[in-house]
């Protein structure tokens, strides 16, 4: 029954991507056309009041619009979260954010990643919930789908437009209506929306208990259509006010896909060659199905020391799961959760087989199984350019991608954006191992994966962990803080610069010895890439972590 579910949550999601897809390059045509007959008076108005003027930028303008805002939304968020005790909406009188904490949140809710080093419900006042931080959840993901046009307009040979148009629009016609709607389905389904504060209620034992609430249903709308993934509960959505049910949760899944499964066509679309967009979009889906595959068989078999001694649960392992979804749905939840580069948990990973938690932490590291909210399939794209260029060089070619020769300026740029990943991930995490120990709560090799986890999750703006980790001090903090702004706001660079290098090029019309990118072959070539340069590159460190672990169970 649970296959059957999971098998339904896919069906339903590739019946939604094309579709979606066709709105997004539609959305974000500067063309008249009729979302932006619909749209566009309302749009005015805010850029009057903000001041934008719809013209478009250089790439390097559109990075630096980018950048500087960003830093700006970061300040502020920092800001209110240091002085949340002094403001009003905070019954429950929590304290100003230490420093360390402020800065990491403040970085990380920007940088799309929501790694919360502190309990949603007792970490942060009403007021900031829902002002900077479901702010930054809004402004944070609008930020990734203006990129991603801007980079595709650049492959396609468009100037790359305007970025602060891109984001108004991002906010306007994609996040605000589909997040509102969300929300609702989710006070229907059960999920609190209140001001009130704690409840106070009596257990059966005679004790009084503290139940958290708060407005969440409108925080899960964007924290899953945004891939942002922040918590309001410290448990996240393994919590039933988060997550009351199998509707709840299959909802939750599809917001987490809706958007970064479209991105494919929308590119499609923009290329002019839909073809172009479904081979990616079926590379993708192939791999995220054999994600699936081994998340669910190796939570499935559990652990084979315990089926030796014949004590291991029937329905696999059931450790750190909730029963309303079992063993299947929460695998499958954590694979789509870091496939789509979310972060949200409905149950946790740091119970997970040593297989079923090296899935997450591969998806992570790949960051191309659909990756998050537009800066995955900008990822996506960087790949497909790696894979003409050595196919190019393999046939004695100069490659072409989309009609525009790849050549060196491009592949620096591209090399540099391929370093700073594992540079990120693999350096800090060994400089946790030797300075911090004591902060790991496992020894030998599930420890090393608690840090690789930790610093994967913050580089790939994911935002899950693998808890049990004491993340909460001012090492993690800062470390992971400033892994989190540069994994996001290098890559965003470098591959503007990529896109503009191309957009200034001369199309070169295709041949007979131009290798296609719409055929099967090429999705072939892709996804060896994607294993070939991604995986191998931290094929070592996943080693010494869950493989080790899994063949000393």
């Amino acid at each position: 029954m649970s296959i059957l579910a999971i098998a339904v949550t896919l069906l339903i999601m590739i019946a939604l991507a094309k579709p979606v897809g066709l709105y997004l390059a539609a959305a974000f045509d500067y063309a008249p056309n009729r979302i932006n007959r619909i749209f566009s008076p309302i749009e005015r108005i805010l850029y009057k009041i903000s001041g934008v003027r719809e013209e478009s930028q250089s790439w390097k303008m559109y990075a630096l619009s980018l950048i500087g805002s960003n830093a700006i939304m970061i300040f502020i968020v920092y800001l209110v979260l240091r002085f949340q005790g002094m403001l009003p909406l905070n019954p429950a009188g929590i304290a100003n954010m230490e420093p360390t904490l402020a800065f990491n949140t403040a970085i990380s809710f920007m940088a799309n990643t929501d790694l919360q080093h502190y309990s949603g419900e007792s970490g942060v006042s009403y007021l900031s919930q829902i002002s900077v931080l479901v702010f930054a959840m809004f402004v944070s993901p609008a930020t990734g789908l203006a990129l991603v046009m801007a980079f595709i307009r650049g492959l396609t040979g468009k100037a790359a437009g305007n970025f602060f148009v891109d984001l108004i629009r991002a906010l306007t016609r994609v996040l605000l209506p589909v997040a509102f709607v969300s929300a609702l389905l989710f006070v229907f389904m059960g999920v609190p929306q209140t001001f009130e504060p704690a409840a106070t209620a009596t257990t059966i034992e005679g004790t009084q208990q503290e139940i958290a609430r708060g407005p969440i249903a409108s925080f899960l709308a964007i924290k899953e259509l945004g891939n942002n993934g922040g918590g309001f509960l410290g448990v996240n959505s393994a919590h039933p006010f988060e997550n009351p049910n199998g509707l709840s949760n299959l909802l939750q899944i599809l917001l987490m896909l809706l958007v970064t499964t479209s991105l494919p066509f929308a590119y499609g679309k923009m290329a002019g060659s839909i073809k172009q967009g479904r081979v990616l979009f079926v590379s993708m889906l192939m791999m995220l199905i054999v994600m699936t595959s081994i998340s669910l068989t190796a939570e499935h078999v559990g652990n084979p020391a315990l089926n030796a001694l014949g004590i291991q649960h029937d329905q696999g392992s059931m450790e750190g799961k909730e029963v309303r979804f079992g063993e299947a749905q929460s695998a499958f939840y954590s694979v789509i959760t870091t496939a789509a580069e979310t972060g949200a948990v409905n149950t946790m990973h740091d119970t997970l087989t040593p297989i079923g938690g090296m899935v997450p932490l591969v998806n992570m590291m790949l960051n191309t199984v659909f990756g998050g909210m537009g800066v995955g399939f900008v990822n996506v794209l960087m790949y497909a350019i790696i894979a003409v260029f050595l196919s190019g060089l393999m046939v004695g070619r100069t490659p072409e991608f989309l009609g525009r020769k790849i050549e060196g300026k491009e592949m620096k740029l591209i090399a540099v954006t391929l370093l700073v990943q594992p540079f990120l991930i693999l350096v800090p995490t060994a400089i946790a191992l030797a300075t911090n120990p004591d902060t790991i709560s496992n020894p030998g090799f599930h420890g090393l994966t608690q840090a690789l986890y930790e610093f994967t999750s913050s580089a790939a703006n994911n935002g899950s962990g693998f808890e049990g980790l004491g993340d909460a001090t001012p090492f993690w903090n800062i470390s992971t803080g400033i892994v989190m702004f540069l994994g996001r706001y290098v890559s965003m660079v470098t591959l503007l610069a990529v896109a503009g290098s191309l957009a200034a090029k001369k199309p070169i019309p295709q041949s007979s010895g131009t290798f296609r990118t719409d055929t099967a072959m090429f999705g072939a070539v892709f996804v060896g890439v994607v294993l070939i340069v991604g995986a191998l590159t931290f094929f070592p460190a996943v080693v010494l972590g869950p493989i080790a672990e899994q063949l000393t169970l």
